[in-house]
């Protein structure tokens, strides 16, 4: 198999099915890495969110598969979903059904509502989701059956769809676009998407299967796996064995795709979507993801804030100290504004000379061995500050190498967890420029070459 001309389709395939459609870059990258990987995918949202335009588009990236569509109440019946009886079949002694048409002969099938489906429709589904098998009369049948795109407003509630709910391996929130995308959801025309370039075949999802295969999965992300079990019992959220098992094939799926012979950590930003039982379960999942594995967590650095203010107010009281003898000295230049030599008065340049001087004596002049001390201790936390951000840097340009070429993890969530350094960068050169100020003021601060040259107790910055 040709990994790059693959990754290529794919690329192509998934800008056709995101035409259009706003903000569901990671809905429709997760619906068809799951069908490649031939898993079922559930999209969990309020009506009017695109999740049946979302499966139909799925289709057409399949060839030669037949569509099925139903929406499903708990009136439904065994008929509407897998065919009706036949009567030939009946006349012979057989149950039997005529599927054809219907969701035992469909390759991508859209069920609407589907936790509200009776019991009989949810029994008959969960061998023909596991398995590719119907139960025709006295036999078992083949389907052909590449994914189905479940869709809900909610979670269930009942313990007894738990099984049900299980055979949804990627399970995927759908939420109203939001204010940013607002303008553009009004402009937007309603245009059917039409056919795509190149759909994928059998041959392509044989080829996709057996280059899965090869992937291997790396000590690294061995202990990051244990490590998120460990969360998850600490969390009381439930991953069964086999979850866990067909969660591994579908990394190994999304990393023969993109022409990797291993897995690696970045992987487990599929956590949320395979591991999350409920609603709130999702961003605690990001969450552990972006702080354990990616430590892309937006910093604001408080303890250089407290720092930078520390520094500050020292600066502050540093300058407007009075100088020994002050009252004498007030006094004088009181003096001299009452006879005009102060601000607004008539006196000629000189005597404004005698007031500024008299102006700087109120306040305390400072040896430059306090001058020295104050600016080193700021160089040091400065240099600090600049480590800082070279690590925030790196980080960055580290998460950035590994984004290259990923062709299942969205622009918008790549954009996320590099704004969380985006964000730390920026409050970092902020207290930067802030403690560069607060040097240029201690520097700045006047000096006496006949004051005792102490060395001031430092600034406590800890952290």
């Amino acid at each position: 198999m040709d990994h790059d001309a693959l990754a290529a389709r794919v690329r192509r395939l998934l800008a056709a099915l995101e035409a259009g459609l706003l903000e569901r870059e990671t809905a429709v990258r997760l619906a068809l890495l799951a069908a490649l990987a031939g898993e079922h995918v559930l999209l969990i949202g309020p009506p009017g969110t695109a999740k049946s335009e979302l499966a139909r588009r799925l289709h057409r990236a399949f060839a030669d598969t037949r569509y099925f569509e139903r929406l499903l109440t708990r009136f439904s019946t065994p008929e509407e979903l897998f065919g009706p009886l036949s009567l030939k079949a009946l006349e012979a002694d057989r149950y039997e059904r005529q599927t054809d048409g219907f969701l035992p002969t469909a390759g991508i099938a859209f069920l609407d509502e589907v936790f509200k489906a009776n019991s009989a429709i949810l029994n008959a589904l969960l061998g023909l989701l596991n398995e590719r098998e119907f139960d025709n009369g006295s036999g078992r049948v083949p389907a052909p059956l590449v994914c189905v795109v479940g869709a809900s407003n909610e979670r269930p509630a009942d313990e007894a769809l738990n099984a049900f709910f299980d055979r949804f391996l990627v399970r995927v929130p759908v939420a109203p676009v939001g204010d940013a995308s607002f303008d553009a959801l009004l402009a937007r025309r309603d245009e059917d998407a039409g056919p795509v370039d190149a759909p994928l075949g059998a041959a392509d999802l044989a080829g996709v299967a057996a280059a899965a295969g090869r992937v291997a999965v790396g000590a690294e992300v061995l202990a990051a796996c244990r490590s998120l079990r460990a969360w998850l019992a600490q969390a009381q959220i439930a991953v069964s064995d086999r979850r866990w098992r067909r969660w591994m094939e579908l990394m190994r799926t999304a990393a023969a795709v993109e022409g990797r012979g291993e897995l690696d950590t970045l992987d487990l930003w599929l956590a949320p979507f395979v591991a999350a039982a409920a609603d709130e379960h999702v961003e605690r999942l990001a969450a552990w993801f972006e702080t354990e594995v990616l430590q892309a967590v937006p910093q604001d650095a408080p303890w250089l804030t407290r720092a930078v203010e520390a520094f500050e107010k020292q600066l502050e009281i540093e300058r407007s100290a009075p100088a020994d003898g002050s009252d004498d000295a007030a006094g004088k230049l009181a003096l001299a504004r009452s006879i005009g030599l102060g601000e607004g008065g008539d006196a000629s340049g000189p005597l404004r000379v005698v007031s500024s001087r008299l102006e700087a004596s109120l306040h305390r002049h400072y040896s430059s061995v306090h001058v020295q001390a104050r600016t080193a201790q700021l160089d040091e936390v400065l240099a600090q500050v600049r480590r800082e951000r070279d690590a925030v840097d790196a980080q960055d340009a580290a998460l950035a190498a590994r984004l290259g070429g990923r062709l299942w993890i969205a622009p918008s969530l790549q954009a996320r967890w590099r704004g969380a350094f985006a964000h730390t960068r920026a409050v970092l050169q902020a207290l930067e420029a802030r403690l560069a100020q607060a040097r240029a003021g201690f520097a700045a601060l006047p000096i006496d070459a006949q004051a005792e040259a102490q060395v001031p107790e430092p600034i406590a910055v800890s952290a």
